[in-house]
């Protein structure tokens, strides 16, 4: 894990390279107040006034240099401004030469992760850490935290299958828990056939190797209020018998994304001791493909006691939630998160950034979209459109797990979630791609962490510390 607390540390004069921030309104009367020297290095240079441009500027003596960044509003600086510059510049320590780095330290961290399980950094590369000052000394923590939370987020979706199935996704719930001096508790295998019928019907065909099972941990004074996350942990899915195509099943590893936002969510909860009772829910399965894999037409028993009739085996991700959101509302909340991957039709509609936002409470909804847009991770609100449920209807059963028809994907998807979700409970489901398909600055191709930070801005707002 990359050592995040070296990479912003607070300004005390130290030496250091400055960096100049600014915009395409501003670059001109910018640039003109620069001496011969500057303005010559940067026609040399070829910058350009458009996002995240950087070039060099010589100073008096050779180790007097600085920088100069582009970015969209030098009087708001976004997560990912200066994201850009740990890429390009060599190690060394940096501050602004105006103003404070503010929601870029961020960026700045972040964009210094590597995902380095299996290819190694080129022994040539300058691999030192790039150090920005900062005179927000008590921002600092914060930011680290999120930082190593993306991270972590990052690294197990990125991690392929064979490396991060069932048992290994227990295995990080466990180091978590050992951490944070918190309780776990699994039910793995075929003990889950009574108390968690979908889960295990759902992740039975992965055989012993990769048993299905059901994690819990459980942290916090029992008299503090109490909220749950809960978090899709498909480690890999093939489609089971109603199989994907090979395009489809590719970045399949990704499945467990869910699963990653709430083991990050919650180790963020703990680490900051926020004051709640925390019941995180991660049902882990594979969905796989043998003589025992789930079939199109097969009726399963819930935890809830509703019968679900099988339209499509890869709709998978809603079963093993539907018993993972029963068992967390047996503990009566009152706030449930929950994270998946769960619909392409979300990304048909939103695309890959932006996660669909479902919740059955307006001023929790209102609270996690302010806090998406204060803090660059933006989500979208989608409806819970009740007259959308009927296109769940079973002939033989309570409930159906796919909708005919492709209409409203992602909305029929939350309404099968909401079934399973206790009363008075203020409830959020979040289907989000947790995958970077192209990259940007500070944001590599590959497992994303989308709707986490507006998720834990919420729970500060709402769960402030003393």
């Amino acid at each position: 894990m990359t050592d995040f607390e070296q990479l912003v540390r607070p300004d005390k004069g130290q030496s250091a390279h400055l960096v100049h921030i600014v915009d395409e309104t501003g670059f001109d009367a910018w640039l003109g107040k620069q001496p011969e020297r500057v303005r010559a290095a940067l026609a040399a240079q070829q910058l350009r006034p458009k996002g995240y441009a950087c070039a060099i500027l010589p100073g008096e003596k050779p180790d007097d240099w600085a920088v100069v960044t582009v970015v969209a509003d030098a009087d708001s600086l976004s997560s990912w401004c200066l994201a850009k510059l740990p890429a390009v510049l060599p190690a060394g320590s940096y501050r602004l030469a105006e103003g404070a780095p503010g929601p870029a330290l961020f960026g700045w961290m972040v964009a210094q992760h590597r995902f380095d399980r299996y290819k190694k950094p080129d022994d040539t590369a300058d691999t030192g850490p790039r150090i920005l000052l900062t005179p927000e000394v008590g921002r600092i923590d914060g930011i680290v935290r999120e930082a190593k939370a993306t991270a972590l987020v990052r690294d197990l979706v990125n991690t392929p299958a064979a490396d991060m199935g069932p048992a290994d996704l227990e295995a990080a719930a466990a180091a978590i828990a050992k951490a944070r001096d918190a309780k776990l508790t699994v039910t793995r295998g075929d003990a889950l056939a009574t108390g968690y019928p979908m889960v295990h019907a759902v992740g039975r065909a992965a055989g012993k190797k990769h048993a299905p099972r059901l994690i819990e941990l459980a942290w916090g004074d029992p008299k503090h209020p109490r909220i749950a996350i809960v978090g899709k942990g498909v480690t890999f899915d093939s489609g089971g018998l109603d199989i994907k195509g090979a395009s489809g099943m590719r970045n399949m590893k990704k499945d467990m994304g869910g699963s990653a936002h709430a083991l990050a969510l919650a180790d963020m909860v703990m680490d900051a001791r926020l004051p709640v009772s925390l019941h995180l829910v991660v049902p882990a399965v594979e969905n796989a493909i043998s003589e025992d894999a789930l079939r199109p037409g097969d009726i399963l028993a819930s935890r809830k006691g509703m019968t679900v009739e099988i339209g499509n085996t890869d709709a998978e991700g809603r079963l093993i939630l539907g018993d993972a959101l029963t068992r967390a509302s047996e503990e009566n909340p009152e706030l449930m998160i929950d994270f998946a991957t769960l619909t392409g039709a979300a990304r048909v509609a939103l695309g890959p950034d932006l996660p669909a936002l479902f919740a059955n409470d307006d001023d929790l909804a209102e609270a996690l979209l302010d806090g998406g847009t204060a803090n660059d991770d933006a989500c979208w609100r989608m409806p819970l459109w009740d007259n959308y449920t009927e296109m769940l209807s079973s002939d033989i059963a309570d409930i159906s797990n796919a909708a005919e028809g492709g209409f409203a994907g992602s909305v029929t998807a939350a309404l099968f979630l909401k079934k399973f979700v206790g009363d008075d409970i203020a409830w959020a489901h979040f289907d989000t791609f947790a995958w970077q398909p192209a990259a940007k600055p500070g944001r590599p191709k590959g497992g994303a962490a989308l709707g986490l930070r507006a998720t834990w801005a919420m729970l500060q707002q709402r769960y402030p510390r003393n």
